[in-house]
Protein backbone atom coordinates (compact mmCIF):
# COMPACT_ATOMS: atom_id res chain seq x y z
CA UNK A 1 0.00 0.00 0.00
CA UNK A 2 1.24 3.38 -0.45
CA UNK A 3 -1.59 5.24 0.79
CA UNK A 4 0.21 8.03 3.42
CA UNK A 5 0.21 7.82 7.11
CA UNK A 6 -1.87 11.24 7.29
CA UNK A 7 -4.46 9.13 4.62
CA UNK A 8 -5.28 6.09 6.92
CA UNK A 9 -4.89 8.04 9.63
CA UNK A 10 -8.28 9.98 8.10
CA UNK A 11 -9.65 6.71 7.17
CA UNK A 12 -9.40 5.17 10.32
CA UNK A 13 -11.12 8.48 12.40
CA UNK A 14 -13.81 8.43 9.52
CA UNK A 15 -14.61 4.40 9.76
CA UNK A 16 -14.82 5.01 13.77
CA UNK A 17 -17.07 7.72 13.68
CA UNK A 18 -19.50 5.86 10.90
CA UNK A 19 -19.66 2.59 12.91
CA UNK A 20 -20.65 5.02 15.95
CA UNK A 21 -22.94 6.20 14.22
CA UNK A 22 -24.31 2.65 13.16
CA UNK A 23 -23.23 2.60 9.46
CA UNK A 24 -23.41 -0.72 7.93
CA UNK A 25 -20.72 -2.58 6.02
CA UNK A 26 -18.08 -0.06 6.51
CA UNK A 27 -15.07 -0.64 3.83
CA UNK A 28 -11.64 1.35 2.56
CA UNK A 29 -9.70 0.93 0.04
CA UNK A 30 -6.34 2.04 -1.30
CA UNK A 31 -6.36 3.91 -4.59
CA UNK A 32 -3.08 5.24 -5.05
CA UNK A 33 -1.42 3.14 -7.22
CA UNK A 34 -4.89 3.38 -9.51
CA UNK A 35 -5.68 7.36 -8.61
CA UNK A 36 -3.54 10.13 -8.73
CA UNK A 37 -6.44 12.48 -6.87
CA UNK A 38 -6.74 10.80 -3.74
CA UNK A 39 -5.09 7.55 -1.37
CA UNK A 40 -8.09 6.23 -0.39
CA UNK A 41 -11.82 5.86 -0.47
CA UNK A 42 -14.15 5.06 2.44
CA UNK A 43 -17.60 3.28 1.68
CA UNK A 44 -20.58 3.32 4.48
CA UNK A 45 -24.55 3.07 3.59
CA UNK A 46 -26.77 3.36 6.05
CA UNK A 47 -30.28 2.50 5.41
CA UNK A 48 -32.42 5.56 5.78
CA UNK A 49 -31.68 9.77 4.49
CA UNK A 50 -31.77 10.56 8.13
CA UNK A 51 -28.68 8.41 9.36
CA UNK A 52 -26.76 8.29 5.97
CA UNK A 53 -26.74 12.58 7.10
CA UNK A 54 -26.14 11.96 10.69
CA UNK A 55 -23.25 9.55 9.54
CA UNK A 56 -21.76 12.11 7.58
CA UNK A 57 -22.28 14.82 10.25
CA UNK A 58 -20.35 12.67 12.74
CA UNK A 59 -17.21 11.97 10.29
CA UNK A 60 -17.05 15.52 9.61
CA UNK A 61 -17.00 16.46 13.16
CA UNK A 62 -14.73 14.07 14.37
CA UNK A 63 -11.98 14.85 11.58
CA UNK A 64 -12.37 18.26 12.28
CA UNK A 65 -12.02 18.15 16.00
CA UNK A 66 -9.44 15.19 16.12
CA UNK A 67 -7.40 15.55 13.19
CA UNK A 68 -8.19 19.41 12.22
CA UNK A 69 -9.00 18.39 8.19
CA UNK A 70 -12.34 19.39 6.76
CA UNK A 71 -13.53 18.94 3.28
CA UNK A 72 -12.78 20.75 0.50
CA UNK A 73 -16.05 19.55 -1.05
CA UNK A 74 -19.19 17.98 0.12
CA UNK A 75 -21.67 16.54 -2.36
CA UNK A 76 -25.10 15.14 -2.43
CA UNK A 77 -26.47 16.68 0.76
CA UNK A 78 -30.03 17.78 -0.66
CA UNK A 79 -31.17 14.24 -0.92
CA UNK A 80 -28.72 12.63 1.67
CA UNK A 81 -29.15 9.32 -0.95
CA UNK A 82 -25.15 9.18 -1.66
CA UNK A 83 -22.85 11.71 0.16
CA UNK A 84 -19.30 12.64 -0.50
CA UNK A 85 -17.14 14.61 1.80
CA UNK A 86 -13.72 15.12 -0.48
CA UNK A 87 -10.61 15.71 1.71
CA UNK A 88 -8.24 15.37 -1.19
CA UNK A 89 -6.05 12.80 0.38
CA UNK A 90 -9.41 10.38 1.33
CA UNK A 91 -12.65 10.80 -0.29
CA UNK A 92 -15.72 9.29 1.81
CA UNK A 93 -18.99 8.10 0.21
CA UNK A 94 -21.98 7.64 2.51
CA UNK A 95 -24.51 6.20 0.46
CA UNK A 96 -28.14 4.73 1.05
CA UNK A 97 -28.40 1.26 0.95
CA UNK A 98 -30.40 1.05 -2.40
CA UNK A 99 -27.61 3.12 -4.21
CA UNK A 100 -25.03 1.16 -2.35
CA UNK A 101 -26.32 -1.94 -3.85
CA UNK A 102 -27.13 -0.36 -7.38
CA UNK A 103 -24.06 1.59 -7.96
CA UNK A 104 -21.40 -1.23 -6.36
CA UNK A 105 -18.35 0.88 -5.63
CA UNK A 106 -17.06 -2.61 -4.00
CA UNK A 107 -17.05 -3.74 -7.31
CA UNK A 108 -15.08 -1.16 -8.93
CA UNK A 109 -12.55 -1.30 -5.96
CA UNK A 110 -11.97 -5.11 -5.70
CA UNK A 111 -8.71 -4.65 -7.20
CA UNK A 112 -7.66 -2.03 -4.90
CA UNK A 113 -6.06 -3.40 -1.74
CA UNK A 114 -8.41 -2.73 1.58
CA UNK A 115 -7.54 -1.02 4.75
CA UNK A 116 -6.91 -2.32 7.22
CA UNK A 117 -9.77 -0.62 9.93
CA UNK A 118 -10.65 -0.30 13.36
CA UNK A 119 -12.75 -3.38 14.98
CA UNK A 120 -16.13 -1.38 15.30
CA UNK A 121 -15.73 -0.18 11.56
CA UNK A 122 -15.12 -3.98 10.89
CA UNK A 123 -18.28 -5.30 12.62
CA UNK A 124 -20.32 -3.00 10.02
CA UNK A 125 -19.71 -5.84 7.37
CA UNK A 126 -23.28 -7.77 6.59
CA UNK A 127 -24.99 -5.18 8.47
CA UNK A 128 -26.89 -3.90 5.56
CA UNK A 129 -27.83 -7.49 4.37
CA UNK A 130 -29.08 -8.18 7.62
CA UNK A 131 -31.16 -5.40 7.92
CA UNK A 132 -32.38 -5.67 4.38
CA UNK A 133 -33.67 -9.42 5.70
CA UNK A 134 -35.39 -8.18 8.75
CA UNK A 135 -37.15 -5.63 6.80
CA UNK A 136 -38.41 -8.09 3.99
CA UNK A 137 -39.65 -10.41 6.82
CA UNK A 138 -41.57 -7.58 8.52
CA UNK A 139 -42.78 -6.63 5.44
CA UNK A 140 -43.51 -10.16 4.40
CA UNK A 141 -45.63 -10.46 7.73
CA UNK A 142 -47.39 -6.98 7.78
CA UNK A 143 -48.43 -7.72 3.84
CA UNK A 144 -49.80 -11.39 5.36
CA UNK A 145 -51.96 -9.84 7.94
CA UNK A 146 -53.90 -7.28 5.70
CA UNK A 147 -55.23 -10.36 3.67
Amino acid sequence: MTATDRSLELITTAAQAAADKLAHDVIAYDVSDVLSITDAFLVASAPNDRQVKSIVDEIEERLSKELGAKPVRREGDREARWILLDYIDIVVHVQHSEERVFYALERLWKDCPEIELPADARATRGKGEEHAKLRAEEDATEFGELR
